[in-house]
């Protein structure tokens, strides 16, 4: 439950974007590797960092390094967190001011 106007406001604005709620979709369905991600959206790898950084700020996605048999790099993966986000009257009247 959201309890503070900047909770509110992270989470407000990580949603803010189409293109965030799309990776967000995603990520709901499964696990994304960040190359695969970025290419079935259409977008940079970069651009898609800088879209799962303000999702990761919002608690919304987590990300997990994982080393593959057969490959010496280590991949990053993301998924979504589980969240409930509602915004209605009584959630605007109880916000703390921190």
């Amino acid at each position: 439950m959201v309890e503070s106007i900047q909770e509110i406001t992270v989470i407000a604005e990580a949603l803010s974007s189409p293109v965030r709620v799309r990776i967000l979709k995603m990520l709901c369905e499964k696990e994304w590797y960040v190359y695969e991600l970025a290419k079935a959206l259409g977008i940079s790898r970069q651009l898609l960092y800088l879209h799962l950084k303000k999702l990761e700020k919002a608690n919304l996605v987590e990300s997990e390094l994982r080393l593959e048999p057969n490959d010496p790099r280590a991949k990053k993966y993301y998924r979504a967190k589980p969240f409930k986000f509602v915004v209605d009257n009584e959630t605007i009247k109880n916000l703390k001011e921190v």
